[in-house]
């Protein structure tokens, strides 16, 4: 990682709920036993008549939520990607995408940087889910800055919200002067040779990526994608139709995700090579949160070998 301030994503979402706890109370908090690691503690901490620990039962959290916001009460139901996500998923796509109610989930600890927790624990899959549930909009944060104005958003968008959060400290990418909008990419550096089309923790590598290939002569251009669905299309086909060339990076399956919604776009509309980085189709295992970026190839010189193999197919 770069040598920059670092803040988990999951961290910023914490402190995101008491900041709007203490501007608003059109909203309450829900949690299935894991408010300490979901940081969601902090705001029962401050909150505790507007927070509810619905226990081990994920299922029945996204019931109970979706109930609360068929009252017209915004909701936040949180607890890890893998139980959001995957352990819930008939819960939220009947109960709360099928009705298009207002509950915003917010899925921690996602993507192989969970670390020690293993395999079982590595959500992979989440976006991919996710994004098969009609109405579903999926932000996926860069960095702290990014996490604190996606919770905000959330809470303001008409239509549930999945809010994908990690476990690892990641540098503070974006200053305090950042724009955030549902829906729209970010250009992050200019570049006529190959884009990089970035989302989550992958979002600075990105950025490494793009100082290691300029050193080659390569220009890069780097777009941050927080929303994956609904995707940017007009910045993302202006990219194709200026570069030639795209690579995805994400810390997510190669399937289904970011690179998926970015090649299926593309397929249609302005076919140009299309590369994507992401964890390969295997399951993760346990293991320093750093190393496993390491070894799952999701780092900065993987992003770079990539670009290079695409600008070689335009």
């Amino acid at each position: 990682m770069s040598e920059f301030k670092t803040v988990a994503t999951r961290a910023a979402y914490g402190q995101a709920l008491v900041d709007l706890g203490h501007k608003r109370d059109d909203f309450i908090v829900l949690d299935a036993d894991l408010a300490e690691a979901t940081q969601t503690g902090k705001f029962k901490k401050e909150f505790p008549e507007r927070f509810y620990d619905c226990g081990i039962a994920e299922q029945n959290m996204m019931s109970i939520a979706a109930g609360v916001a068929a009252t017209g009460k915004k909701v936040f139901c949180s607890s890890f990607a893998m139980f959001a996500a995957g352990r819930a998923f008939e819960q939220v796509r009947n109960s709360i995408g099928y009705p298009h109610l207002n509950v915003v989930i917010g899925a921690t600890h996602a993507g192989i940087s969970v670390g020690e927790d293993g395999a079982t624990h590595q959500c992979n899959e989440d976006i991919a889910l996710m994004r098969s549930i009609p109405g579903m909009t999926i932000i996926n944060p860069a960095d702290a800055t990014e996490a604190a104005l996606a919770v905000e958003a959330a809470l303001d968008h008409d239509g549930p919200v999945y809010l994908r959060f990690g476990r690892l400290a990641v540098p503070v990418v974006f200053g305090d002067d950042y724009k955030f909008q549902i829906g729209k990419g970010v250009e992050l550096k200019q570049g006529n040779d190959v884009t990089i089309v970035a989302t989550g923790l992958m979002v600075n590598e990105a950025l490494i990526a793009h100082d290691l290939l300029k050193a080659e002569g390569v220009n890069a251009r780097v777009i941050n994608i927080a929303t994956i669905k609904p995707l940017d299309k007009d910045i993302i086909i202006k990219a194709a139709k200026e570069t030639g060339a795209i690579v995805t990076a994400e810390e997510h399956s190669v399937i289904g995700g970011l690179g998926s919604a970015v090649s299926e776009l593309l397929c249609e509309e302005y076919p140009v090579p299309v590369l994507k980085l992401g964890v390969n189709d295997v399951f993760g295992h346990s293991g320093p949160a750093v190393k496993l970026l390491d070894e799952f190839g999701l780092r900065a010189e993987n992003i770079k070998e990539k670009a290079l193999k695409a600008i070689g197919m335009k």
